[in-house]
């Protein structure tokens, strides 16, 4: 046995040794440790279930994610309130309510409560005699104007003369809610009890009949400005018998229309592109401002060709005497090349002729590039997209002071 063998054999028998001298402890310990192919099988799982960790776990720190609750996203929580039951209102609630501050007449207030006597000594405008009567036969309804009692005088610039000043009165009279198809009596010159005795018809059913108002409109003549309304008279036909007919006295009451219309006009514009003619028909009038105290008017019509600012032509209709609602059916051709179509105005001036002195303006209108008001420009809107086509349509005359003020193409002419 060589030296190195010799020493082998020590070392073994001195590890045996040192097991058998060990404490019953260690011994204890060293049998519950697993084998050593246990160990490292465990030892293996364990890796990789930190391996299997690793490889789940996200770059960015893990947040707890809760629900998120939408409404608290808002810079606010709105509060939602249950649904209740409207309280129901007392039995006096509209009776509190006042329908005169809610009326478009400005004298409406409570009149229908007062009697004539009373409506007399408030407003002090004088009483108005009338009678109405409807013929089954001829299906219209007649009214006759008799009389007017203590009208309230004008009033004048000159105190010192207002006992001397005197109205000249005349009624107008329509059926609500037409307010175009109306009648008037002739003027009585300078009066505050004037007496009309005149009748006028209207043709309407007598079903629609009951369902009409009578307006009468008591107004005093000025030649040198708009007629001025005294005051008027409501009287629902429903409340009477028309078969049967009736006089009345009534007390006039004020008016929240303090001037008359000017009156009305219907015209018809047609454009010929190819021969570049701008036709216009003046038909008929009606309802004029009465210029002549005497025998109603003599109304004429003006025809005003504008370009740009420039008057161009300048033509008329003839003159229609004696009547308020004249019928012309007169037509006027202008020369208008195509590109200045839109450059154009039409000024349209209702005069009523005066033999001793100029002639009375009546009322106007401007339809074109510089119209007067929306009516006008409509009509002209409608006359460029139909072209070739004649366009009719009514017209309400304005002042001249207000076609001045809204229409340079008015400023130009006379």
């Amino acid at each position: 046995m060589s030296v190195n063998e010799c020493n082998d054999e020590k070392d073994t028998n001195f590890h045996t040794m040192a097991e058998n001298h060990a404490s019953p402890t260690q011994a204890d310990n060293t049998n519950c440790r697993p084998p050593p192919s246990e160990m490292s099988r465990s030892t293996f799982t364990l890796a990789g279930q930190l391996s299997s960790l690793n490889t789940r776990r996200p770059s960015s720190p893990m947040v707890d994610v809760k629900p998120i609750e939408f409404w608290a996203m808002g810079p606010r929580k709105e509060v939602v309130q249950p649904l209740r039951k409207p309280p129901t209102p007392p039995d006096d609630y509209f009776r509190k309510l006042e329908p005169r501050l809610y009326s478009l007449d400005s004298c409406s207030d409570d009149v229908d409560s007062l009697t004539d006597e009373e409506i007399l000594g408030r407003y002090q405008l004088g009483m108005l005699h009338f009678s109405t009567q409807y013929d089954l036969i001829n299906a219209h309804l007649t009214v006759r104007v008799i009389e007017a009692r203590d009208l309230p005088p004008p009033v004048t610039c000159d105190g010192a003369r207002q006992d001397m000043a005197r109205s000249n009165p005349y009624v107008k009279m329509s059926l609500l809610p037409d307010h175009k198809n109306s009648r008037q009596t002739g003027v009585k010159r300078k009066t505050q009890n004037p007496v009309f005795e005149e009748r006028f018809t209207f043709e309407v059913p007598f079903l629609e009949a009951q369902r009409r108002t009578l307006l009468l409109s008591v107004v005093d003549f000025d030649k040198f400005s708009r007629h001025c309304v005294i005051g008027k008279v409501s009287l629902p036909l429903s409340e009477v018998d028309l078969v049967k007919g009736g006089h009345w006295w009534k007390a006039l009451v004020p008016s929240s229309q303090n001037e008359v219309e000017l009156g009305e006009l219907l015209l018809s514009l047609n454009y010929l592109p190819s021969a570049g003619r701008l036709n216009v028909d003046i038909i008929r009038a009606k309802q004029l401002l009465q210029t002549d105290m005497c025998q109603g008017s003599d109304p004429f019509v003006k025809v005003q060709l504008v370009t740009g600012l420039k008057l161009m032509k300048t033509k008329k209709t003839s003159c229609m005497r004696g009547t308020i609602d004249p019928c012309y059916n007169e037509s006027f051709s202008f020369r208008v090349p195509q590109e200045e179509l839109c450059e154009v105005s039409l000024v349209f001036t209702v005069y009523g002729h005066n033999v001793k002195s100029s002639n009375d303006f009546v009322g106007r209108i401007v339809i074109g590039q510089f119209s007067s008001g929306p009516q006008e420009t409509t009509h002209w809107r409608r006359l460029l997209g139909s072209q070739r086509t004649p366009v009719e349509q009514w017209h309400s005359l304005r002042s001249r002071a207000e076609c001045d003020r809204v229409s340079p193409a008015s400023l130009e002419v006379t």
